[in-house]
C-alpha cells in the first residue's frame, strides 16, 4: 500500500474514531465474556485465557478493519496531491472499497493530462507562430512592463530578450503608441528602424489583472517591395514594346542605308525606299499608340459619381457596336452612383473584347445586369471560345489578340476598383463562352 501522502498528517483524529468505532463494536462480546466469568461460578485460569484472546483478537481486528477503512484513503489522498502536483501519470487501483472514487479520479487525471498535452502544443504552435511573425509582438501587464516579446520585436527595438524584459513602455519608445488608437498607420522611429508602421493595440487579462497586446508591422517595407515589383514589371513590358518597335525600325534603316550606298541606284530603289519608310512609319505609329494607352491608365482621373440609369447606359453602349447586334436581356430598373463617361468606356471595351471572342457567322453577345446586395452587376455575355487560360488578363499591355494593346481589361479593372468594385472574366456554365462580370460597390 503506498505510504500516506503529506496531506494526511491531519488525519489522526480520524484514523483514531475509526479504530475506537471498531473497538467499541466488540465491547459488548468482551462485557458479556467478563459478565459470564464473574457472576457464572467459573473458575480456573482457562477463562481468562480465553478472555485474553478474545481481548487480543478484537484489538488486532479493529486495528485490521481501520487499514482496511484508512488505506483507500491514503490512496486517494496521494492520487489528489499528485493532480495538485501536476503529475497526471498516478492511478489507483479500482478494486478497493472505493473504486467508484477511484474510477473517477482516474477519469479526472486521464483529462487534465490530454488537456495539459494540448495546452503544450498549443503554447509550442504560438511559440513557434509568434518566431516566425515578420510583424512585432509585444505583451505588457497592467504596469506596462513587458511580459512577452517576439523575435521580430527584438529586432525592432535592438536588444535582446533579456535586455527587454521587464522594461517600462516609455522606456522602449512605445508608450505613445499604447495611447493611440487601436488601429493606425504612423511614421515612428523605434531603435533599429525608422518608418511607416501599421500599429494594432488591444487590451488583456490574465490572471485578473490587466494588460495590452501590440502588434506592430513595418507597412513601407511592404509597400517598397511591391513598389519594385511593379517597377520590374512596367520596365520588362516597355523594354518589351519598344524593342518590338525598334528592331524592325533598326533593321529596316540598316537595309535603306546599304541601299543608298550603291552606285549606281537600282531601278526600283524608289520602290524599296517607300516600302521601307512605311514599315518605319507603322512601327513608330504602334510605339506611339503603346506609349499613349499607357499614358491612359497612369492618368485616369478619379470618377465623378452621379445618378446612372444603367439600361440607358447599356443601350447606348449597345448602339455603338456596329460589328455585331448586341442584345439587352434584362429589362429591369436598375440605377446607381457612377461616373457614366468611365462606366460607358469600360462596357464598350468589355462589349470590344466579347465581339472580338464571338465567332463571325453566327456570334452572340449580350448585356445584363441586376443587384446582389448592395452591388450592381453588369455582365457581358457571348458564345466564343471562352476566356485564355492565362493569370494575367488583367495586367496592363499584356494581350492574347494579334495587334492587341493590352489596354482594354486593365483600364476595366482600374474603373471598377476606382467605384470599389471589380471585374472578372469566367467561362460560362450554361455553353460555350465567356461572361465578363463588373460589379460596382
Amino acid at each position: 500500500m503506498p505510504e500516506p501522502s503529506p496531506r494526511s498528517a491531519h488525519l489522526p483524529r480520524f484514523e483514531r474514531r475509526v479504530r475506537t468505532g471498531a473497538l467499541l463494536a466488540a465491547l459488548p462480546a468482551v462485557a458479556g465474556c467478563v459478565a459470564l466469568m464473574v457472576f457464572g461460578g467459573a473458575a480456573g485460569w482457562w477463562p481468562w485465557m480465553l478472555l485474553l484472546a478474545v481481548v487480543v483478537a478484537t484489538v488486532w481486528l479493529a486495528r485490521w478493519h481501520g487499514r482496511r477503512v484508512l488505506y483507500p484513503l491514503y490512496t486517494l489522498s496521494g492520487l489528489i496531491e499528485a493532480l495538485r502536483q501536476g503529475d497526471y501519470s498516478m492511478r489507483g487501483a479500482t478494486g478497493s472499497v472505493l473504486g467508484d472514487v477511484a474510477v473517477d479520479i482516474n477519469a479526472l487525471a486521464e483529462r487534465l493530462q490530454a488537456e495539459r498535452l494540448q495546452f503544450e502544443e498549443a503554447t509550442q504552435l504560438l511559440g513557434k507562430t509568434l518566431t516566425a511573425l515578420a510583424s512585432a509582438v509585444m505583451v505588457f501587464d497592467a504596469g506596462r512592463r513587458l511580459r512577452l516579446v517576439n523575435p521580430a520585436a527584438q529586432r525592432l527595438l535592438g536588444k535582446p530578450r533579456h535586455a527587454l524584459f521587464g522594461r517600462e513602455a516609455g522606456e522602449l519608445g512605445v508608450d505613445g503608441l499604447l495611447d493611440g488608437p487601436a488601429a493606425v498607420v504612423v511614421t515612428h522611429a523605434f531603435a533599429e528602424r525608422e518608418g511607416r508602421f501599421d500599429v494594432r493595440h488591444t487590451a488583456l487579462r490574465r490572471d485578473g489583472r490587466g494588460g495590452q497586446l501590440l502588434v506592430v508591422s513595418d507597412v513601407g517595407e511592404v509597400l517598397r517591395a511591391e513598389e519594385r515589383q511593379a517597377w520590374q514589371r512596367l520596365l520588362r513590358v516597355l523594354g518589351h514594346e519598344v524593342n518590338n518597335s525598334l528592331a524592325p525600325i533598326q533593321s529596316m534603316a540598316g537595309t535603306l542605308s546599304t541601299l543608298v550606298a550603291r552606285e549606281p541606284l537600282p531601278d526600283d530603289w524608289r520602290e524599296d525606299f517607300a516600302s521601307g519608310l512605311s514599315v518605319i512609319g507603322n512601327r513608330a505609329g504602334a510605339l506611339t499608340r503603346f506609349l499613349a494607352g499607357y499614358s491612359k491608365l497612369a492618368k485616369l482621373p478619379p470618377p465623378v459619381r452621379r445618378r446612372v440609369d444603367v439600361a440607358e447606359l447599356a443601350a447606348k453602349v449597345a448602339r455603338l457596336e456596329q460589328r455585331l447586334p448586341v442584345a439587352l436581356s434584362s429589362m429591369q430598373t436598375l440605377c446607381i452612383d457612377a461616373d457614366p463617361d468611365q462606366l460607358e468606356q469600360a462596357l464598350i471595351n468589355l462589349v470590344a473584347n466579347a465581339v472580338d471572342a464571338a465567332p463571325r457567322d453566327a456570334g452572340e453577345v449580350a448585356l445584363r445586369w441586376h443587384r446582389d446586395g448592395s452591388r450592381a452587376v453588369i455582365e457581358v455575355v457571348d458564345n466564343g471560345p471562352g476566356p485564355p487560360s492565362s493569370g494575367n488578363l488583367f495586367v496592363p499591355f499584356f494581350t492574347t489578340k494579334p495587334g492587341g494593346s493590352g489596354i482594354g481589361l486593365a483600364l476595366v479593372r482600374q474603373i471598377a476598383e476606382a467605384h470599389d468594385g471589380g471585374v472578372s472574366l469566367s467561362a460560362r456554365d450554361d455553353g460555350p463562352g465567356s461572361i465578363a462580370r463588373l460589379w460596382l460597390g
